[in-house]
């Protein structure tokens, strides 16, 4: 098994967690971040206004979310391209807790393929369609609505090669896209228990939430409430 530290090498403030990162992972290292303000970073990238699916997404991408979209791409690409069979991929503000971590490794090398996407959330909200395994706190499950956030996951080599396929075109951010298996065929189960932690307030905040102004947040919750609505009318199933 391999791991990818997806970091951006002049975000000083968060290398040295990344740096942690890669010592407590297996076979890790760190994977340069795609900037998506650099024009040139993202020209081959097409990116579309939220009507490539249905339900269509009611919000423009922002330039870090374009990067970190492709940023995973890349990922998949070097994972089919070199024949990965399994990678743990991270975000930099990942902050894991290592013995629950090493169990949560061992419960991966039982039932993870490269079939395979699993999920090890920061947030313990899913609720499981189908639970795969159980032990020690930790919970293998189908999600019946797939969480947002791609701060930790176990990705296949065949998963990553169906993403890549259905990716070509972007018109929503990563996380988001993940949510419709019914577009990418490819279920995502998740990993509960493992005690990840998302700490980039510790370590110089997001990269990609701005701020929004008061009048905007209305309208925003009610696009995103209809959007959410509109997704648990299609569950992953067993």
């Amino acid at each position: 098994m391999r791991s990818f530290v997806i970091h951006m090498s002049a975000s000083t403030t968060r290398r040295p967690n990344a740096e942690a990162l890669c010592a407590a992972l297996p076979n890790a290292e760190l994977f340069e971040a795609v900037n998506g303000r650099d024009p040139e970073q993202i020209a081959g990238v097409k990116v579309f206004n939220g009507d490539l699916h249905r339900p269509r997404y009611p919000f423009p991408l922002r330039p870090a979310e374009i990067g970190v979209f492709e940023s995973h791409r890349r990922i998949w690409r070097k994972m089919v391209d070199e024949e990965i069979d399994l990678a743990i991929t991270t975000e930099d503000d990942l902050g894991i807790d290592p013995d629950r971590f090493a169990s949560a490794l061992e419960m991966i090398r039982t039932h993870a393929t490269p079939e395979h996407y699993i999920r090890l959330p920061v947030k313990q909200r899913e609720v499981p369609a189908q639970v795969l395994a159980e032990r020690d706190g930790l919970r293998l499950i189908l999600p019946r609505v797939i969480g947002l956030q791609c701060v930790c996951q176990v990705v296949g080599r065949n998963a990553a090669a169906r993403l890549l396929a259905a990716t070509d075109r972007i018109d929503r951010p990563v996380d988001t896209f993940l949510q419709m298996h019914w577009i990418t065929g490819q279920p995502i189960h998740a990993l509960q228990g493992t005690g990840n932690q998302e700490v980039a307030g510790q370590i110089g905040g997001s990269t990609i939430q701005k701020k929004t102004r008061p009048g905007e947040v209305l309208g925003r919750e009610f696009k995103r409430g209809l959007y959410r609505l509109q997704l648990h009318r299609c569950p992953q199933r067993p």
